[in-house]
């Protein structure tokens, strides 16, 4: 049997990625190490490569390790992990045309606009700061948390939309008739493929 690790910097993400294993990949199992100060730390400017890469660490013997936060994305790539967003990022790219990019912690800016920049130099990128929603996160209110994120989305003129944290997923689905793009689902398919 199969299984994925995932680095995480929310406690809310495990039922989410556990959910998605067992939907996506059965037969796969799933393993999980939690640590909010990380993503606290990346926010505060703190080098954090040393502490991913340890708690990456903590998932040895595992088929593929995926990192769900896209703050911290590119230290755990560095270290060998999957980026979570990087499917995500390929995919939005491919549809070509103005994308949004909506995140809701400005730490996760840089290293989203970075990937989608990676898969595509010239790609059209209209930034969509959703900074408010994120007290509503972690007030833990999470259904004020997606309607903000997709209040403000409602009128963004773009081909595809990029929520750049696993968390913002839920918010495509108050967007009906949108083609909005998010890293949980596409993360376990990509894992799956590649361990």
């Amino acid at each position: 049997m199969s299984t994925i690790g995932f680095l995480h910097t929310a406690e809310v993400h495990v039922a989410t990625f556990r959910a998605l294993v067992a939907s996506l990949a059965p037969g796969w199992t799933d393993r999980h190490v939690v640590d909010p100060s990380l993503l606290a730390d990346a926010r505060a400017g703190v080098p954090v490569a040393q502490r991913v890469r340890a708690r990456l660490g903590e998932l040895a013997g595992v088929d593929v390790v995926v990192c769900t936060c896209s703050t911290i994305g590119p230290d755990a790539e560095r270290a060998g992990a999957l980026r979570g967003d990087r499917p995500m990022a390929r995919a939005a790219v491919s549809v070509g045309g103005r994308i949004a990019v909506a995140y809701a912690v400005e730490s996760t800016l840089e290293p989203t606009t970075g990937l989608l920049r990676d898969e595509d130099p010239s790609a059209d990128l209209v930034l969509v700061p959703c900074l408010e929603a994120w007290e509503c996160f972690e007030a833990g209110d999470l259904e004020r948390y997606h309607s903000a994120i997709a209040e403000r989305l409602r009128e963004v003129d773009a081909e595809v939309i990029v929520l750049a944290q696993p968390s913002m997923a839920p918010a495509a689905e108050l967007l009906p008739g949108r083609l909005v793009l998010s890293s949980p689902r596409a993360a376990v398919l990509a894992a799956t493929k590649s361990g």
